[in-house]
């Protein structure tokens, strides 16, 4: 799979797409990630990419000219072509893994008040939200679709069973998690952890499951079954 970047600061994203799960997916060639600097298809002397809003306004906007020429350059058939942005659809899980099943995707990464409409308007295929919140500019937005998508992607991760139980699979927050010592500063693993007895922890798990969501995220019980 194929993923680029396009933002006015690429250094933020390279101590993260070299560490960790995703540095190892990039090693072992499982995943493509280019970061490349907007700035690159500015065609004035200063590299300019932003510009005043028609009808006024507090801050800037981003160009249609450099954001245009970069989607265009990059771009291949049937890639998917997402802006970040906090007014855009919320991202979740079943996004994620959607996403991973791409061959190429193009993100985009705002800044200032946001970008000119009719970039959106021609080669922007979605827009994307990582929250009901603003950030400085849509990198670490990126960032947060590429770690989560990545983890859909077979091979990338060690324990792909592990997908099936986590946080938002089904709707469900997680479980409780324990390892040894069995007793630590007086607190004690819960019994059925330790009797091996598979059926029962399976239920316990899933009781425990039900109970958090109930308490934390109630709307999420709303789309269960």
């Amino acid at each position: 799979m194929r993923v680029d970047v396009l933002t006015l600061f690429p250094g933020m994203l390279e101590g993260f797409l070299s560490e960790s799960m995703l540095g190892r997916a990039r090693e072992a060639k499982l995943l493509e990630i280019n970061v490349h600097n907007t700035r690159d298809w500015a065609t004035d002397k200063h590299r300019t990419t932003d510009d005043r809003p028609f009808g006024g306004g507090a801050g800037m906007v981003m160009k249609c000219e450099p954001i245009c020429a970069a989607i265009e350059a990059l771009q291949s058939p049937g890639c998917r072509r997402i802006y970040l942005t906090p007014d855009g659809v919320p991202f979740t899980t079943a996004k994620a893994e959607e996403l991973s099943k791409q061959q190429h995707l193009i993100l985009l990464s705002g800044h200032y008040e946001g970008i000119d409409q009719r970039i959106r308007d021609t080669v922007i295929d979605e827009e994307i939200s990582i929250g009901d919140y603003v950030l400085t500019n849509g990198t670490l937005a990126a960032a947060v679709v590429i770690d989560a998508l990545a983890r859909f992607i077979p091979g990338v991760l060690g324990e792909e069973k592990s997908l099936t139980s986590e946080s938002f699979t089904r709707n469900l927050l997680d479980f409780p998690n324990y390892t040894r010592p069995a007793v630590y500063r007086g607190l004690s693993v819960p019994e059925v952890l330790l009797q091996g007895n598979h059926g029962e922890i399976e239920k316990w798990r899933h009781a425990q499951q039900l109970e958090k969501t109930a308490k934390f995220r109630p709307d999420l019980l709303k789309k269960q079954p």
